[in-house]
């Protein structure tokens, strides 16, 4: 996401409420980049619930699933400490966040639109 300007941690929260809004009821898959370790997933094209930024606690959190049946819980991955936030649409008109930590992890977050379901 090179070329994408961070976002100014006071706007982080807002920023991460309108991703929330805009992106309901899609799914999301949730990629993690350690530079020790390599890329991981830690959710694929999972029912997406929420992306917030908590500042008490100084950390960003992703939900996933919370939609009986097939995903019923819903399951976080958190940020602690993030030092940066990036939002940005792919040439794919995806929209992606990432947030990156104190150790140079990034967490990739992509969001794909639920297909309508074909008639029968």
């Amino acid at each position: 996401m090179a070329g994408t300007p961070s976002l100014d941690r006071s706007g982080w929260s807002g920023a991460l409420d309108e991703v929330t809004a805009a992106h309901d009821r899609e799914l999301v898959t949730i990629e993690v980049v350690d530079p020790s370790i390599g890329h991981q997933y830690e959710a694929e094209r999972l029912p997406f619930s929420y992306l917030a930024y908590d500042p008490k606690d100084d950390v960003a959190i992703v939900g996933v699933g919370g939609e009986p049946p097939r995903c019923p819980v819903v399951l976080r991955h958190m940020v602690p400490h993030p030092q940066e936030i990036d939002i940005t649409t792919l040439a794919t008109s995806q929209t992606a966040v990432r947030v990156l930590d104190p150790e140079g992890t990034a967490t990739l977050i992509t969001f794909y639109p639920v297909e309508p379901a074909s008639g029968s």
